[in-house]
């Protein structure tokens, strides 16, 4: 079950998963950007199976929050589901909203620091590489990239630079 959120952010319903996204309800999002201690960012490419922009690249790792969860508990869980990584600190950065034609959620965002091994999720991850900022940036012109991250946190990157 995925909790359903009002336009500020207020848990007004909760309903299944497939309700959520047939009917593109508001709902409640995590996703962290990871990092390596040389400032590093990791890219990675979902799946063709994904409900949601299969195939395309992501620099955030992250998903739905369950109805009832925390958005931290939620981060934690996902970045250690997506990516195999676990027992990080998690930094705040601000929230943000996101809203297409797919999907429409209020995005609670971290970034982290990570030099251990990346493991993918087969289910959700196709691929990953390690990008510095300046080629990610470049990379944002050339590959099809999920609207949503790249929106919420495209100018963070830039920013990097």
């Amino acid at each position: 079950m995925v909790a359903i959120l009002s336009d500020d952010n207020v848990v007004i319903d909760a309903q299944p998963r497939s309700v959520m996204r047939r009917d593109n309800l508001r709902h409640s999002a995590t996703g962290v950007l990871v990092r390596n201690a040389a400032g590093d960012i990791y890219v990675h490419r979902r799946t063709d199976t994904k409900d949601v922009y299969p195939a395309c690249y992501d620099f955030m790792a992250g998903g739905v929050i369950d109805a009832g969860e925390d958005p931290y508990d939620a981060v934690v869980r996902e970045l250690a589901e997506e990516l195999g990584i676990s027992g990080v600190e998690l930094t705040k950065l601000p929230e943000g909203d996101y809203a297409d034609d797919f999907t429409n959620y209020h995005a609670y965002l971290y970034t982290c620091v990570w030099d251990g091994p990346v493991t993918h999720q087969p289910e959700e991850v196709a691929w990953g590489a390690w990008m510095t900022p300046s080629e990610l940036v470049r990379r944002l012109g050339e590959w099809s990239f999920v609207p949503d991250t790249t929106a919420l946190l495209g100018a963070y990157i830039r920013d990097l630079l």
